[in-house]
Order: structure tokens, then sequence, then C-alpha cells
């Protein structure tokens, strides 16, 4: 089991930044892709961004390649997501979610945290 605990969301104006931590605790975090999801009301959980064991690997979605950056630090077993030139259309809870593997695939995720909002006003 891993437990995932996210925190630094909030409300912030367009065009601001943010930084989502997510804290795990449990197995091992070095063994697990790390991944960050979103959800807007009314819409379908996606991804926003993975990262591999190692750290050196990343991907993102296109809507926030460019302004968001996925990191991690194994020795604090915690991920970030941080959000630069935020819009309201980021406007979503914000997921953290462990898998053995870095996809873009929410199934592929067996562990996940319970989300932090991020609001963002225009």
């Amino acid at each position: 089991q891993v437990q995932l605990v996210e925190s630094g969301g909030g409300l912030v104006q367009a065009g601001g930044s943010l930084r989502l931590s997510c804290a795990a605790s449990g197995r091992a975090f070095s063994n697990y892709a790390m991944g960050w999801f979103r959800q807007a009301p009314g819409k379908e959980r996606e991804f926003v961004a993975t990262i591999r064991q190692t750290g050196r690997d990343t991907y993102y979605s296109d809507s926030v390649k460019g302004r968001f950056t996925i990191s991690r630090d194994n020795a604090k077993n915690t991920v970030y997501l941080q959000m630069n030139d935020l819009k309201s259309v980021d406007t979503a809870v914000y997921y953290c979610a462990a898998s053995l593997l870095a996809t873009t695939s929410s199934r592929n995720y067996g562990f996940w945290g319970q989300g932090t909002q991020v609001t963002v006003s225009s």
C-alpha cells in the first residue's frame, strides 16, 4: 500500500503560480512512477504529467506543456507540480497517483490521493 496526501492547492489569479506537493508513505516511494491528474466539474479525470522512478523522464499533456513542471525528491518521498501562468481552464481538483509505469492512463495507477482544489480566477 502507498498512501498519498496532496497539498498546496488554493485560489490564484490568472497568470499566477502554485506548487502542489504530494507526500507518500508506505511502500518504497522510489519504486513508483508518479503522476498528476485533474478533474474539473462535469468533466472526466484527465492526465496532467508523469515522472519516472528516477526522475529523469517526464511527460506532460499538451495543455500544460511549457507551463507546468513535475519533479520528485525520493529522499523526501514527495512529488511536486509547479504550475505557472495559470489559466481559468486549469481550475480543477488535482490528484497525485502512483504506478509501476509512467503512463498517461489513469487505469494504470493503483494508488491515489484525496485531491486538492485549484481555482484560477480570471
